[in-house]
């Protein structure tokens, strides 16, 4: 599914389209992708909400599938082997971020369906050494929201600055924080999410949530640190005011609205108000190994490949509880 100029989901910018099967160069793998789960970046990718560095481009970076062709000098994997493909494709490993073990900021980063061609298709191509084993514990559509939902959620939560037994609040429930949820609850935090929808609110319930309301709403308790996975700039200040001092807000979505003009008493009380840019492959073998130790239950709805423009649509207006995941037959 090939986006040749972007457009409003609805009015279904991919288009169908048979393409070269791309060759691995040297330490490379070729991947016969059989899922791909469908992410908010990539609604802002097909909309042209973010800068479109490549066009035409497929979209798609929470790819699970099978190598199926080697390039020269890989070493790392065999045909035949499972691998999950993420957000981020390459990194140059030589800039001061890399150097600093943020190579999530990398000056010359490159991204999986955004600089590369990625998921939305039967074969893509990705670096060895960006490359990440699947457990077990997970089939190939339950594995691929784990891929980037996951991954930037766990990121997220890290850098939430969880304090033991916190109170933790979500605010958006969808396919990121209904597996942070999990994953606070297993580690014995109390979590609370701030959601408009019905069946969100029943679904983070149902998970283990400890209260569920609007984001206008005061849960009974201040909370100790919270996560933005909507990309709703007004949230900012809603979410400070119910915030505990010394707590710390997490931006979590690659693009937001503008945030309106803060009073200085919703910072004040040392408040931490920081975003969350990308993830790093440690995050990757990190969460991966956590998730499948709990282990995480994704919620998934299952498209075929020619529905991704719907899967995006489905996505944008909330017409599915977790994650949308495409199959590649």
């Amino acid at each position: 599914m090939l986006l040749e100029h972007a457009g409003p989901v609805d009015s279904a910018p991919l288009h169908l389209r048979t393409v070269p099967d791309p060759s691995p160069g040297p330490r490379q793998l070729r991947i016969k992708i059989n899922a791909c789960a469908v992410c908010h970046t990539d609604l802002h990718i097909t909309e042209g909400d973010l800068p479109l560095p490549k066009l035409p481009i497929i979209p798609g970076h929470q790819i699970v599938g099978r190598v199926d062709a080697l390039g020269p000098s890989v070493t790392a994997y065999k045909k035949g082997d499972r691998v999950g493909i993420p957000w981020l494709h390459s990194t140059d490993g030589t800039c001061p971020q890399c150097r600093r073990g943020l190579e999530n900021l990398c000056d010359h980063g490159q991204f999986t369906g955004y600089h590369a061609d990625g998921g939305y298709a039967d074969f893509c191509i990705v670096p060895e050494d960006f490359a990440h084993p699947i457990p077990r514990a997970f089939s190939d559509e339950h594995a691929a929201p784990l891929l980037c939902a996951g991954i930037i959620g766990y990121r997220s939560y890290r850098l939430a600055n969880l304090p033991p037994k916190a109170r933790l609040g979500l605010y958006g429930f969808g396919a990121s924080a209904h597996l942070v949820l999990q994953l606070a609850r297993h580690q014995g935090h109390e979590v609370y999410v701030f959601t408009r929808a019905a069946a969100h609110r029943a679904l983070a319930e149902k998970l283990g949530a400890v209260w569920t309301g609007s984001a206008d709403e005061a849960p009974p308790h201040p909370l100790d640190s919270s996560i933005i996975f909507a990309p709703a700039g007004s949230l900012v200040p809603q979410a400070l005011r119910v915030l505990r001092k010394a707590g710390t807000l997490a931006l979590a979505g690659i693009t937001m609205s503008p945030i309106p003009e803060l009073d200085y008493s919703l910072l004040y009380h040392e408040h931490i108000v920081r975003s969350v840019a990308n993830s790093t492959r440690q995050d990757c073998r990190d969460f991966l190994k956590l998730a499948a130790e709990i282990p995480i239950q994704t919620e998934i709805r299952l498209y075929d490949l020619h529905q991704a423009n719907l899967a995006l649509a489905d996505l944008k207006h909330s017409r599915f509880d977790g994650a949308a995941v495409l199959r590649i037959q």
